[in-house]
């Protein structure tokens, strides 16, 4: 790595100044509009369109994400690109089928929704696992890309920049909420992006252009598309599996709902989802391509990669120039902070939202903001006293970790969309999927720590690929939902009201309907950008 010049600091110090400078105008707004705890977790429901489909984007990309999407499209292709693909059209499912539902039941939180339409067990199971999920997975991920970034980029000891980034990140979230987590992330939108088109522009050209990046990496390494066989990213596994994961993550994850929730009005979010979608388009070519141009540098020997995750790293100090790399440097700090504010965000309002509000009904607003600020602060304390800790873990068992979200997820995505979906879903279903999903998914991560002493079945079970996993694990909790429901009593009609397409009337809210008519062309283009982008990629034109 070359080391950073005093223009690449300058960058950097530029690059805070602002981040806080537009926390601190945030925190300042929200001192004056705060009368509820809608103001503080929810931003006061009054968030545009940009706002929110920019802090879509940001609080989705973090540094472990852009190392990783390089990493990976350096060791294999672009074919890890699907999921970015993929979730501009989840998107739209959230704008246009979720949505509704959410902003007319007038909820704070995803485990809320669920209590509303099934039963209160459904709510602590989702607030629980989430909580968890956050503090064991998205907060540690975060911290540790954090320290790896200030180490290898910047030259600063890995714990001491892991604990610039806990506390610079806690500050403002601690003391602005959301409003101030939302219009950083429109900040850092700008600058991710900004540094992310330097590297792959810059990258291409000392390639030779885009036409020699694709005849030196072939047409398999070009291919989102990849057969049956493939252990990875098969087809099946992609049209069947991806969406369910998406479904969960896009669309009844509070670290990404949360975002929605806090629209101005429905036309709102919707556009928001929809302006995410289209932003969605662009990892797979300011992310991804980047590897597959270090890949292709590493075969000429113009560049060493001891690893495919080392693509982005080498890439920034050996090709960008003084102020360039600052600013790329910048970008990847953006990512790992938008990340980190939002799940601190999201964290403090499930626990002060489904947790201490079911156990003390009867708190103020003020007091409940309260409670949400110290969430957030003994999240940054457990993000610092977890530094230490990391080391002790080892990158496989990192990895499962990891991955357990992935196996608990088609439990949730099916009590959801069943539930929106057919109205005699009920509680008794719900509980029976969401443990059905738990078992299942608790001995998959099982099966996957002691593969090595395994042998048939469970070896067999093991080694399902994940998407498959989740495309059956879904089918599996469907049915049981549908079939545990169908055999208890049906759920009250009048407790559905505004929960369900059956018991749910048609708004007449709104923007005029030519608003409504140009979200549906947007939508309508964006399904084309994909279907385009899908053809680009695939193994018959790249094999011509």
């Amino acid at each position: 790595m070359s080391t950073l010049g005093g223009l690449d600091w300058v960058v950097i110090a530029l690059y805070f100044v602002t981040v806080f400078g537009v926390a601190a105008w945030a925190t300042i707004s929200e001192r004056r509009e705060q009368t509820s705890s809608a103001d503080y977790f929810l931003a006061g429901r009054n968030v545009g369109w940009f706002v929110i489909g920019a802090s879509l984007f940001a609080s989705n990309i973090g540094s472990e994400h852009l190392v990783g999407l390089a990493g990976t499209g350096a060791a294999s292709g672009v074919a890890v690109g699907q999921f970015e693909i993929l979730a501009s059209l989840i998107l739209l499912v959230l704008g246009w089928v979720f949505v509704p539902f959410y902003l007319r039941s007038g909820v704070f939180t995803m485990p809320e929704f669920l209590e509303r339409r099934y039963s209160p067990a459904a709510r602590w199971y989702l607030a629980v696992i989430s909580i968890v999920g956050y503090v064991l997975t998205k907060i540690s991920v975060t911290i540790a890309a954090g320290g790896i970034v200030f180490e290898s980029l910047m030259g600063i000891d890995f714990w001491t920049g892991a604990l610039v980034v806990v506390v610079a990140t806690g500050i403002y979230t601690v003391l602005g909420g959301l409003r101030a987590v939302l219009y950083t992330d429109l900040l850092q939108m700008f600058v991710l992006v900004g540094g992310a088109v330097a590297v792959t522009f810059i990258g291409l050209g000392e390639l030779g252009g885009w036409g020699v990046m694709v005849e030196e990496a072939g047409p398999g390494f070009m291919s989102v598309w990849k057969p049956l066989s493939d252990p990875d990213f098969p087809w099946t596994g992609i049209l069947f599996g991806a969406p369910i994961l998406g479904v969960w993550y896009w669309c009844t994850d509070q670290f990404i709902v949360q975002r929605v929730l806090s629209a101005a009005d429905e036309d709102n979010a919707r556009r928001g989802t929809i302006f995410g979608g289209l932003l969605k388009l662009l990892p797979l070519f300011i992310f991804v391509v980047p590897g597959v141009v270090a890949h292709a540098l590493a075969s000429r020997g113009e560049i060493s990669l001891d690893s495919p995750d080392q693509a982005l790293p080498v890439l920034i100090g050996a090709l960008l120039p003084l102020g360039i790399r600052g600013l790329v440097v910048a970008g990847l700090l953006a990512a790992l902070m938008s990340s980190l504010s939002s799940v601190f965000n999201s964290c403090s309002t499930l626990f002060t939202r489904d947790i201490y509000l079911k156990l003390r009904p009867d708190a103020s607003e003020a007091r409940q903001v309260r409670v949400g600020q110290t969430a957030t602060a003994v999240l940054v304390g457990l993000g610092l006293l977890w530094i230490p800790m990391m080391q002790f873990i080892s990158g496989q068992l990192y990895q499962y970790l990891q991955s357990v979200q992935a196996y608990i997820s088609p439990p949730i995505a099916a009590v959801f969309l069943v539930g929106i979906l057919w109205r005699r879903a009920n509680a008794a279903g719900a509980i029976a999927a969401l443990a059905t999903g738990f078992v299942f998914g608790t001995l998959r991560l099982v099966a996957e720590l002691t593969k090595e002493t395994q042998t048939g079945f469970p070896l067999a079970y093991a080694e399902i690929n994940f998407l498959h996993f989740a495309a059956l694990l879904f089918l599996v909790c469907s049915g049981v939902l549908v079939g545990v429901s169908l055999l208890t009593r049906a759920p009250d009609a009048d407790k559905l009201e505004g929960l369900t397409f059956a018991t749910t009337a048609p708004s007449g809210d709104g923007p005029p309907s030519r608003w409504r008519t140009r979200d549906r062309w947007a939508s309508v283009l964006l399904v084309v950008l994909v279907g385009l982008v899908w053809c680009y990629f695939s193994p018959w034109v790249q094999a011509r």
